[in-house]
């Protein structure tokens, strides 16, 4: 088991990263002042409240309260885990990720177990793969196969494309000499055990995609057949680094292809990818044999603000959109789009844009049926409503979707609609369909807490911590001695940035990441504390006397207890005498 990330490591690397570079990469960011601004990317809203600080290293909304550090927006952002966030930035800076075991690091290797090594054995695999498609005895076939379907040996070689022989153990006999790696080949999903024990290859005489993850690595495959067999399509099972609802094939590629991405079309299969591809349509990705996902949509909008839905025109295809379109409603922004195009029975992307060319398919795509169009068409479908009880259940049915949708424009065109058909007025419909309740707003309107001394002086050493650079306390300890509620955590902020002075507040909060106090020290770090930070230094020593004072006072009243009880020292009455000179003065 691969051990701990180095905490210095941690701290370096947010020391390389330019906060504001990483975020204008995914949201465009704006100047204003000292800090940038734009539209949060965790909520929708029409005005800009999302700010970033590069002086900090952090950013805050003042609308939904997110906020955070380089790593905290990797992973809100593109949804990773935490060490997916530092491999990710870590990787953006050409740096191994280093372990530790006990207190030596050793080679890079992410947290969960052998997944390293999954990624390895699956591009070793995907280099296997296409080997065969060079030197495999059946080669010949395979690659008329593939000109047959219109693919250059350019494309083919951009999407890693290769070919599993038909052999029952052709991949086990080159990666699974022994048990351990047999092992691994299962964690993998390359190879299956039955019921009897008996392992062998998973995928056998089909063309074969890699799936690359957002960083290239191969993470899955997905196999075709060149034949009639079954199923066409044979996936990757879920593995420890493959999971089919968070992944699209040729979103890296996609994305390798575009500085801005302008739209997305989501198909169903690989070779569509592909075929789209090899005539110039470069912005196509397919779903992984499963339906459209909360996570796959996440995903899209936050790479582009238009995404057009492929799907066959038939009764399958139209329930599958449905399923896509009510995974979206509760994810719609202002700024993105979202579009059905429906294909002519029996056809799929592959074969239309050979039979009609480039140029008539983009028509095609330009005219996709808008999100609002394709909702009432099929809210309607069935419905008589120029009844009142067809109005009355068309808003009945309109009612508890709309209801999810956060965008303000989207639904106002939700609304449009359903006055349009009902005939309503927009006041009785708006009087009925209640506003979603974000989980960020809500957040963002948490009641207020006192903001104690002890608070506000923690939270003028995460916002400036420059202010306690120069602090004259020679020894923390004795300030840790006062019997007050949040001095040790002071007490430990102060030492780090005595430690490290050239801190930062992204770096500060980063250390508190997994302990208990990380909530309360995030949102110290951006409370406002209604005073410029020039003014901090002041203030900041003024509250650190205040404590000196208490803790005198605190040593004053022991003794006198003592004193009472008639057991005090020489020293102690002399100690005694001292501190009430010093608190009467």
């Amino acid at each position: 088991m691969a051990g701990r990330i180095p905490r210095q490591f941690i701290d370096d690397l947010l020391a390389r990263t330019d906060i504001v570079g990483l975020i204008d990469q995914r949201v465009r960011l704006k100047k204003t002042g000292k800090n940038y601004s734009a539209c949060c990317p965790f909520h929708n809203e029409k005005s800009p409240s999302f700010s970033v600080s590069p002086d900090k290293q952090f950013y805050h909304c003042f609308g939904c309260g997110e906020h955070g550090n380089a790593l905290s927006f990797l992973m809100e952002y593109d949804q990773l885990e935490f060490v997916e966030a530092v491999e990710e930035l870590a990787s953006s800076h050409n740096l191994q990720v280093p372990r530790e075991e006990g207190n030596s690091p050793v080679s890079s290797k992410p947290a969960y177990p052998q997944a390293q090594n999954l990624y390895e054995l699956c591009q070793q695999a995907a280099v296997y793969f296409q080997k065969q498609l060079r030197n495999n005895p059946n080669k010949a076939s395979v690659i008329d196969y593939l000109k047959g379907r219109g693919l250059s040996g350019e494309i083919v070689k951009q999407y890693a494309i290769g070919f599993a022989p038909e052999q029952w153990d052709a991949l086990c006999s080159q990666f699974g000499k022994t048990s351990e790696q047999r092992k691994l080949l299962l964690d993998a999903g390359l190879l299956i055990r039955n019921d009897s024990g008996r392992e062998y290859d998973r995928f056998r005489n089909r063309i074969m995609f890699p799936i690359r993850d957002r960083r290239g690595r191969c993470i899955g495959f997905g196999g075709r057949v060149m034949g009639d067999d079954t199923p066409k399509y044979l996936n990757s099972p879920e593995t420890p680094i493959f999971h089919k609802g968070r992944e699209l094939y040729g979103f890296y590629e996609v994305r390798q292809a575009y500085k801005t991405i302008p739209q997305i079309l989501v198909v169903e299969g690989y070779m569509d990818v592909v075929s789209l591809a090899q005539f110039g349509l470069n912005y196509a990705v397919a779903s992984l044999g499963t339906a459209t996902t909360t996570e796959h949509l996440q995903l899209l909008f936050r790479a582009t603000g238009k995404v057009v839905c492929c799907f066959d025109g038939d009764r399958a295809g139209r329930e599958a959109a449905w399923r896509a379109l009510e995974n979206a409603l509760p994810l719609l922004r202002d700024n993105v789009e979202l579009s059905f195009m429906f294909l002519p029975d029996g056809e799929d992307p592959d074969t239309l844009v050979r039979e009609e060319g480039l140029e008539q398919f983009e028509v095609r795509i330009s005219n996709a049926e808008s999100l609002t169009q394709f909702m009432f068409r099929r809210l309607t479908q069935d419905l008589e409503i120029n009844s009142d009880t067809g109005k009355s259940q068309l808003a009945a049915q309109a009612k508890a979707l709309i209801e999810q949708v956060p965008a303000q424009f989207y639904r106002e065109a939700l609304l449009d609609q359903l006055a349009l058909h009902t005939r309503w007025t927009r006041e009785q419909l708006e009087r009925n369909i209640s506003a979603p309740k974000a989980k960020h707003q809500l957040q963002g309107r948490s009641k207020e807490f006192k903001l104690t001394p002890i608070r506000r002086a923690i939270a003028m050493c995460l916002q400036a911590p420059q202010v306690c650079v120069e602090l004259e306390l020679s020894d923390f300890d004795q300030l840790s001695q006062l019997n007050l509620k949040g001095m040790s955590l002071l007490v430990e902020l102060l030492q780090r940035i005595q430690q490290y002075p050239q801190v930062n507040t992204g770096q500060l909060l980063e250390h508190w990441r997994e302990r208990s106090e990380y909530n309360a020290l995030s949102r110290l770090a951006m409370h406002n504390l209604q005073i410029d930070e020039t003014q901090f230094s002041e203030e900041f020593q003024d509250i650190i006397a205040g404590f000196i004072d208490q803790l005198l006072q605190q040593r004053y009243d022991a003794l006198n207890l003592k004193s009472l009880q008639g057991s005090l020292s020489r020293e102690e009455k002399l100690e005694m005498n001292q501190l009430l000179l010093i608190l009467k003065t």
